[in-house]
């Protein structure tokens, strides 16, 4: 089975201290952990707007970008960065929180809307939708009213736990997306990941 011509993750979340641990920055807690599995190290690069690293994974060399624009403008960087490099979307990863899973769960997919996430929304603003994204679940507060209390506070010591034990898990199945493709890597980590069934949805064509 064909692999995935990976050449971008991004991981989402806000800059500064003060945003580190929050809940929010679940997709820089990612492309950290990441970052130290592989021992890459970020650098600040102002023409992307962000922080980079370049990491090897399954004998690839990958990118690694935190937006540093806040949230809400991600897709200026990662619009930025694609474009210099002129990577195809379809070889993207976006990895970020998402509020419809519970905080232990991971899901990889492929396409989609933004769902109401302020820095897909403008992800898909710049570079289109037509790319792959890690979700890491955080919960949901049962209050819309609370949800952005709740996406910037930092989670409490067992949901912090549950996360980072799915970034892990998440972070074992990269190679078998780069190795094998996505419907592999879809099986492998939502097998170790049980949760509610998310929508289907289908994987592009691999090189």
């Amino acid at each position: 089975m064909p692999g995935l011509d990976l050449q971008l993750i991004v991981g989402l979340g806000n800059p500064g201290a003060e945003h580190q641990k929050t809940c929010h920055n679940a997709g820089f807690w990612f492309v950290d952990a990441l970052a130290d599995r592989t021992r890459a190290e970020f650098r600040g690069e102002s023409k992307f707007q962000g922080t980079v690293a370049n990491c090897v994974l399954a004998g690839r060399s990958i990118w690694l970008l935190k937006p540093t624009t806040y949230m809400n403008r991600s897709g200026m960087a990662v619009g930025a960065f694609v474009n210099y490099f002129k990577i195809e979307p379809t070889d993207v990863l976006v990895v970020y929180d998402e509020l419809d899973l519970p905080p232990g769960t991971a899901r990889l997919k492929f396409g989609g809307v933004h769902a109401g996430h302020n820095g897909m929304r403008d992800v898909i603003a710049h570079i289109g939708d037509a790319f792959w994204r890690l979700r890491l679940g955080i919960g949901h507060p049962g209050n819309k009213h609370e949800v952005i209390d709740h996406v910037l506070d930092r989670p409490n010591p067992e949901e912090e736990r549950a996360m980072r034990a799915a970034i892990a898990d998440g972070l074992d199945m990269l190679p078998i997306l780069i190795e094998q493709g996505g419907e592999r890597a879809m099986n492998q980590l939502h097998r170790r990941n049980p949760a509610p069934s998310d929508a289907p949805a289908s994987a592009p064509a691999t090189k």
